[in-house]
């Protein structure tokens, strides 16, 4: 599929390294306050941004991303708050793919129909829904697809043989290796392993492998993207949102610049990875 995602891929490729993910959930710790980091994230260095859909009750994220989805929700985010952010970015950055990831239930209760018009309106690139399974296809992922929205899907630690392919099935824009079992922020990958199973994902497609979760240091990224085309950071980066809150739950004059300063450094590691990068 055409977009976004591919043709940044395709420049990373051409420049011999792989992208910096970087994950916020979108309206955390306020609508206004989040507009302005998704702003500044490219010129930090994110190649990709991925967007959290605050949700009540995000079964696959860990503490920092469920605290993180909370704030968001009572600072009176939603989905269509969501989109409007995106669109709002638009306004000011034509380039830079952006990725919404999170639970069916607010896309089902705002209609499949409407959210895949309004998304694609707005300027969104891809979907990661992570309770929706590859025998859930016609549910999302189908109609998505067939709007021209990539829908990537999760693979983990466990997908094995038999399973990978009915995962890569319908699965556009790039793959995203859950590093670790279990949930978000709850261990470190380990590199040799990530390496080995980024190989096996790359014997049966030719999309690009992401890897996320577990991955919090400039050093942690660099041994990453050292074996992959992408790493996403999310945790780490929402744990900068939380420190910088007053006492009050707003959000401090130094916030936005402190979560910008933390994807710079983040976003280097991409840039020293090793030149001997295999994955392409």
């Amino acid at each position: 599929m055409s977009g976004r995602i591919a043709a940044r891929f395709a420049q990373l490729k051409a420049e011999g390294r792989a992208g910096f993910v970087a994950f916020l959930t979108a309206g955390d710790p306020d609508h206004e306050t989040s507009a302005a980091i998704v702003e500044g994230l490219p010129a930090a260095g994110a190649d990709l941004i991925e967007l959290g859909m605050p949700f009540s009750d995000p079964m696959a994220d860990g503490p920092s991303i469920q605290a993180s989805s909370l704030r968001a929700l009572r600072a009176g985010a939603s989905l269509r708050n969501t989109i409007e952010l995106v669109r709002g970015f638009r306004n000011r950055n034509n380039e830079t793919p952006v990725v919404l990831m999170g639970y069916f239930n607010p896309i089902f209760r705002y209609g499949v129909d409407a959210f895949i018009g309004d998304a694609v309106a707005a300027g969104i690139d891809g979907l990661i829904i992570v309770d929706l399974p590859p025998e859930e296809d016609e549910d999302l992922c189908l109609p998505a697809l067939k709007a021209g929205l990539n829908f990537i899907r999760l693979a983990a630690p466990t997908t094995d043989e038999t399973r990978l392919p009915r995962v890569l099935a319908n699965t556009s824009g790039f793959v995203y290796y859950v590093s670790i079992r279990g949930i978000t922020g709850a261990a470190s990958p380990d590199i040799a392993s990530v390496g080995e199973s980024v190989a096996r994902i790359k014997r049966h497609t030719v999309l690009p492998v992401a890897v996320g979760f577990g991955i919090r240091t400039p050093e942690q990224v660099a041994d990453i993207a050292a074996v992959a085309d992408a790493v996403v950071v999310g945790s780490a980066i929402v744990d900068v949102v939380a420190n910088g809150l007053d006492a009050n739950g707003k959000a401090g004059p130094s916030l936005v610049e402190e979560v910008l300063g933390l994807v710079r450094s983040l976003a280097a590691g991409v840039r020293n990875a090793p030149v001997e990068r295999k994955a392409g």
